[in-house]
Order: structure tokens, then C-alpha cells, then sequence
């Protein structure tokens, strides 16, 4: 009986060092809440912030910035926000939750436009306004991308055409980026795939939206939105309270030349 106890004694030590090994080299997760439109970026960003800090694992959750943020002002756990726009990570910092909001990348908007369909920069306020024309939208306050899309609309009516603002907001479709929208496929883009099916002819999203649709769908086109009413979207990153040390290292990788450079190669313009 003595020799029993002494031997499931030493072979509980013996345990004890295995147990501690595995909780050191088990990987620390760190989450992140993040725009859909930084999928392929973020994920890129990702791979490399990993592969320089070993041990280290990105839980990445992506959809449209304001529903997140109401997530994670929910009480939703998350380490770090990184948003299509400054107004959502600047709301959860206001409220205490989080720390300063740097910007960390900016875009532009885009129509991405179903093939045959004659649209070019010196037609595209024409085109919008066709009656005929279905003209798709993110939901604003919801989606970032939808607000910058009324702005657009905003800046059309003050270069000169009355009304644009009223009639482009009126018969704007909210396809995408709401509470009640439907999924976007994980592998695909959304904005290409519902212009495909015929919901939209022409879709005013980000230019990174039109042209990552662009690639997956031969005869989409993404036309450029006119400097003249283009808006330039801010993208913003914050940490939230109480993160981990790895979460203030991720945003100061996104914002390092090797951060940015990971952004340029999706079509992200500098900060």
C-alpha cells in the first residue's frame, strides 16, 4: 500500500512539469474585431504579426464597424477595434472603454458596375440618378461604407445638381452591412456577388471592395467616384481596456512601414 501511494505520488510530479510545458508553449490569443473590408489585409497582417511573435494567435471577428462596436460595447470580450472609420472606436474610447484611436489607413469610394453597363467617372452621377439604374449601398450608421455613400450623395447635390442628395438616398438599395442583411459568403465578395445576381447595377462601395469583386467576377468593372465628390474614408484602430501587452504590439505593427506596406498591397492608401 505504501509503495502504491509513493509511486502515484512521484508519477504526479513527474506530471507536473508536462502540465506547465504545454501551458507555455499553448499560443495566447488575442481579439480582434475588425471591418469587413480588412479581411484579406487583416488576415495578411495577421500572418506576419504571428510569425514575429511567436506564441502569439489572432482571433480575427469581421462585419460592418458600427455593429461591432455595439458588440463590444455590449460587453462583447475583444482586445483590439480596428474600424472603416473613426466615429465607432472614438464612441467606445468616449465611453471609457478604450484607449486613444489612431488612424491607421484610408480608401475611397468606388462604383463597381455589372458588365455592359456604360458607366465611366464623366457618367456616373448620370448613371446613379437613372431611374432605371438599380443602385446598391451599404447600410448607413450600420456600415461605415454606407455613410461615406451618403456623403457622396451630399457632395453631388452641392456641386450643382439640386436634389441629388434627396433622390440618390431615396432610391438607394441597403443591400449589405445591416442587422437584418444576410451573411456575406466567407470566400467571396459580397458587392461582386450581388451585382452578379442582379440586385445592383452598380455598387458604391470602397475601391478595395470593387476591385477584390473585380478579380472574382470577369466583366464587373470598378469605376473610380470623381475627386470632386469622392470622400476619403479614415480607417481607425483602438485597444480596448484591459488587452494584453500583444495587443498594443499589433496595432503598432499595423502602424509600422511594415504594417502599411502589408495595407498598400490590398489597395489601402497611407494613414
Amino acid at each position: 500500500m505504501l509503495n502504491h501511494i509513493r509511486l502515484t505520488a512521484l508519477l504526479a510530479c513527474l506530471a507536473i512539469p508536462a502540465m506547465n510545458a504545454a501551458a507555455q508553449t499553448a499560443p495566447r490569443e488575442l481579439r480582434v474585431h475588425a471591418a469587413g473590408s480588412l479581411r484579406s489585409a487583416l488576415n495578411d497582417s495577421a500572418a506576419a504579426f504571428e510569425a514575429a511573435q511567436p506564441g502569439v494567435k489572432l482571433r480575427i471577428s469581421f462585419g460592418p464597424s458600427g455593429l461591432l462596436k455595439d458588440r463590444i460595447a455590449g460587453g462583447e470580450p475583444s482586445d483590439v477595434f480596428a474600424s472603416a472609420n473613426m466615429t465607432h472606436p472614438e464612441a467606445l474610447a468616449a465611453a471609457g472603454k478604450a484607449g486613444a484611436v489612431q488612424r491607421f489607413a484610408r480608401n475611397a469610394m468606388c462604383a463597381l458596375v455589372r458588365p455592359g453597363l456604360d458607366v465611366s467617372p464623366d457618367n456616373l452621377v448620370q448613371r446613379m440618378l437613372d431611374p432605371t439604374l438599380k443602385l446598391g449601398v451599404s447600410t448607413p450608421r450600420a456600415d461605415p461604407a454606407g455613410d461615406y455613400a451618403v456623403q457622396v450623395f451630399e457632395r453631388i447635390e452641392k456641386s450643382g445638381v439640386a436634389g441629388a442628395a434627396a433622390t440618390l438616398s431615396a432610391k438607394a438599395l441597403q443591400l449589405t452591412g445591416g442587422p437584418n442583411s444576410p451573411p456575406p459568403p466567407a470566400d467571396r465578395s459580397i458587392y461582386g456577388v450581388l451585382v452578379a445576381q442582379g440586385a445592383a447595377d452598380l455598387f458604391l462601395t470602397y475601391c478595395t471592395n470593387a476591385v477584390a469583386a473585380v478579380r472574382e467576377q470577369p466583366g464587373q468593372r470598378s469605376v473610380p467616384v470623381p475627386e470632386a465628390i469622392n470622400v476619403s474614408a479614415s480607417y481607425g484602430v483602438t485597444v480596448l481596456n484591459g488587452a494584453p501587452d500583444e495587443a498594443r504590439r499589433f496595432v503598432d505593427f499595423l502602424l509600422s512601414p511594415a504594417g502599411q506596406a502589408v495595407l498598400a498591397q490590398h489597395g489601402f492608401a497611407a494613414r
